[in-house]
């Protein structure tokens, strides 16, 4: 196989180093994709103002609803993927690889076309202000023409990462991020396009090549691009419950974003802004459950049993720690953050005081999500769709149901999601002492 694919290699080495120098690309690279939407939001507040910022920023939930379930899809890849990398099994990884690939094509032009007929019935079933209206379905339907780009590019990230390489995805982010950056600038700043553009420079940024340029014996080749049956089975049956639990996540910030739209486009401005910010937050939880279903994966693959025990507690703790010192210093500096989205100093304020509500609780956010990661990486992915659908979903859309109604304040709503977090947190915690999902993973 080579001196490339050894290194990608999570089964042996320091447990420490291993996870940290996987996590640490993965941290740029989400750093990184984060800046998309912020590079949006920025340029487009400071140069379009409030209702075009609110089109953005109220797009951000309905984009993951379209998007989410087909990227649990591809999570389920990767887990198939990581087994079969770390068991030595190339032909059947090879198989796998070009199956998750076609089928993300299928996937890709399947939501092009959905999301386009459906953009005006979505957006108006959750209750976009009139004066936003045609500045979201803009922004949606050119966002969602660029569909099959950025469902492969995902994919392949998600491959790459399955094999153990976090490096080369960090690199095409940055690349990406850049020309991300500069097309709004030229478009909106320069040309003066509407919000479209902002859209348009996002789907243009991703680009996808690496795959052509592995090693031999997983290399893609376009001749053998098809869905083997077996291969499709695996991959569905490990991602349909992620991609539900995604969709049903969406779902319930969707609902959640209804309840902010209430109270109008300074509402929504601000907390689209708190949003942005509150995507760097989630980037240390989102690289550390990443490393830890890859590594969890390619060392069951291998039945290395102790040492993903091991990997497993390390990379929870890690994971807890960053993201509550990002959640502390977020706390601190929002009013300086949110200000530079632009935008009345009513919206500032409604960004300000979702901050102060959510950021402190980082923390538990990054457990159950964690967690719901060592599920997913032993094939057990049906565990943490069940609690987030029940939590994330039930409790979150049944409390702001009630609890609106007789507090009709905002704040009711930004309570949302620390309370949801802190219950699932308790389950993850519960289910992890009676059932031993660290130690028992070498019984399955």
């Amino acid at each position: 196989m080579g001196e490339t694919s050894n290194a990608n290699l999570l089964t042996t080495g320091s447990i420490p180093k291993k996870i940290i120098m996987f996590a640490i690309p993965l941290l740029w690279g989400n750093l990184f994709q984060q800046l998309y939407n912020v590079a949006d939001s920025l340029i487009v507040g400071n140069f379009l103002g409030n209702n075009a910022l609110a089109a953005v920023s109220s797009s951000g939930n309905l984009i993951f609803l379209m998007v989410g379930f087909f990227g649990g899809i591809g999570v389920g890849a990767g887990v198939v993927i990581a087994r079969y990398f770390g068991a030595g099994e190339y032909e059947k990884l090879k198989k796998a690889i070009h199956t998750a690939l076609a089928f993300g094509g299928v996937c890709g032009i399947f939501l092009t076309v959905a999301a386009l007929i459906l953009a005006p019935q979505i957006l108006k079933l959750i209750g976009t202000p009139e004066e936003v209206l045609p500045k979201s379905l803009v922004y949606f339907r050119v966002y969602f023409a660029g569909s099959l780009g950025f469902v492969i590019y995902n994919f392949g990230m998600g491959i790459l990462q399955s094999l153990g390489d976090s490096k080369s995805p960090v690199i095409y982010l940055i690349i990406s991020a850049c020309l991300n950056v500069i097309l709004d600038l030229v478009l909106i700043g320069g040309l003066g396009f509407g919000v479209g553009a902002a859209a348009f420079a996002t789907i243009v940024s991703q680009i996808f090549r690496k795959l052509r340029r592995e090693p031999e014996a997983f290399r893609l080749s376009f001749r053998e691009l098809r869905m083997n049956g077996n291969m499709l089975r695996l991959i569905v049956v490990n991602g349909i419950p992620a991609g539900i639990q995604n969709s049903i996540i969406a779902v319930a910030n969707v609902f959640v974003q209804s309840n902010i739209n209430q109270f109008g486009a300074l509402a929504m401005a601000g907390c689209g802004s708190y949003s942005k910010i509150e995507g760097f937050g989630f980037i240390p939880v989102t690289c550390f459950s990443q490393a830890l279903t890859t590594f969890i994966g390619q060392n069951l693959g291998a039945k290395e049993y102790d040492r993903t025990k091991k990997g497993a507690l390390f990379g929870t703790i890690c994971g807890i720690g960053i993201a509550e010192v990002i959640g502390i210093a977020v706390f601190f500096f929002s009013p300086y953050l949110i200000a530079a989205f632009g935008g009345d100093q009513k919206a500032i304020e409604y960004g300000i005081a979702e901050a102060h509500t959510i950021a402190l609780f980082y923390c538990l956010l990054a457990f159950s999500h964690c967690m719901a990661a060592i599920q997913r990486g032993a094939g057990r992915s049906i565990v943490p769709m069940f609690v987030m659908m029940l939590v994330w979903c039930g409790v979150r859309v049944t409390y702001i149901s009630i609890v609106i109604r007789i507090i009709p304040v905002i704040n009711v709503i930004y309570w949302a999601y620390p309370l949801t977090w802190f219950i699932s947190s308790v389950i993850f915690l519960i289910l992890f002492l009676k059932t031993d999902w660290i130690h028992g993973l070498e019984k399955q």
